[in-house]
């Protein structure tokens, strides 16, 4: 979810509320403690400072990250994403890199974004 806010250079509020929200009411975060949420950011800044950090970066997520819930973590990126009401061009390359990276079927994806496009339209 940081990775995607902070994909495009601009942390927007709407995007911080949205991953404080899914962190404080998901329940796949019941045992996820505040301050881990700053040093997932302070890490994911950190990577994107370096030149093979995505490569890092994907690969922490997948030996941290129980492949069962690959689809939430993309759900998730596509809610934070569609959250501020655009999608920048480095977004939409970052979830297409985060489908791959998760292996995560076509058509899933293809649902998985249309569930976040809608609760996100105004």
């Amino acid at each position: 979810m940081i990775a995607v806010s902070a994909s495009d250079d601009t942390i927007r509020t709407a995007e911080l509320v949205k991953i404080q929200s899914a962190v404080n009411m998901l329940p796949v975060f019941a045992d996820y403690q505040d301050e881990r949420t700053k040093r997932m950011a302070q890490i994911v800044f950190d990577l994107f400072d370096q030149e093979d950090g995505l490569d890092a970066l994907f690969g922490l997520i997948r030996n941290n990250l129980p492949e069962r819930l690959f689809e939430t973590a993309y759900a998730l990126a596509c809610d934070v994403a569609a959250a501020d009401g655009s999608l920048a061009d480095t977004e939409l390359r970052l979830l297409e890199e985060i489908r791959y990276e998760l292996d995560i079927d076509r058509l899933h994806a293809a649902a998985i974004e249309r569930g976040a496009r809608a609760r996100h339209l105004t």
